[in-house]
């Protein structure tokens, strides 16, 4: 998946006014991928470009033990979570950010063709859902769509900004799925990437800045006489 990780960033956001802010979740629902193609640059987990690997992506991810195993995945998830604690005082911020990295692995193995593993060893898992685009992608704009509803639902603020970051997310999704394929695995893919989580995380951050959650507002504004 790529815009469907970030279904649960929308959908944490969604849940409490206690929840981190949009940007932290993006992070979180992209982590172990920022930290994939991070590792990838300098060769510790590696991919490459195999025509045919699958139906919608030509990538053979055939060395990420650290961020793509479950273990891994839960490791990545109780740093954030403890990073996200350390600077909130919040456990429930905490555990949401937490649960929002978790997230990743699950929805990788829907899409995924075998090459998730459990502990990093050779048990390699994945329901391969990117061999059936007419499930596949119904299911990613289906999710991410209406993790955004529901976010909009339960917060407050100018339509435009959301809007626009909606619409860049949907952009990118475009791309990944009918652009012209990348010719090899190396630092120019790495690099385009890590660009649109970046680009993709900062247009969450300026979205944070003009939305409340509904139950924060309803209680700065308070009892009217």
């Amino acid at each position: 998946m790529f815009i469907g990780h970030f279904a649960p960033a929308f959908a944490a956001a969604a849940i409490s006014p206690r929840a981190p802010k949009l940007a932290t979740l993006f992070v979180a629902g992209q982590l172990v991928d920022w930290a994939f193609f991070a590792f990838a640059f300098v060769g510790i987990e590696r991919m490459r470009v195999e025509p045919g690997a699958t139906v919608m992506v030509p990538f053979d991810l055939y060395h990420m033990p650290y961020t793509h195993s479950l273990l891994g995945n839960a490791i990545f998830a109780l740093l954030f979570g403890g990073l996200v604690l350390w600077a909130r005082r919040d456990l429930l911020a905490a555990i949401l950010a937490a649960l929002v990295v978790l997230s990743h692995w699950l929805l990788d193995w829907l899409t995924h063709r075998p090459d998730l593993s459990l502990m990093g060893g050779d048990d390699f898992h994945g329901l391969g859902l990117w061999n059936q685009p007419m499930i596949a992608i119904p299911l990613e704009l289906g999710i991410t769509l209406g993790a955004f509803y529901w976010y909009m639902r339960k917060t407050n603020g100018p339509v435009g900004p959301p809007a626009i970051l909606i619409t860049v997310l949907l952009a990118f999704q475009a791309v990944n799925w009918f652009g012209p394929p990348p010719q090899a695995a190396g630092p120019m893919l790495y690099g385009q990437a890590l660009l649109a989580f970046l680009f993709a995380t900062l247009f969450a951050a300026w979205v944070g800045t003009t939305r409340r959650h509904r139950r924060t507002v309803l209680f700065l504004s308070g009892p009217r006489r």
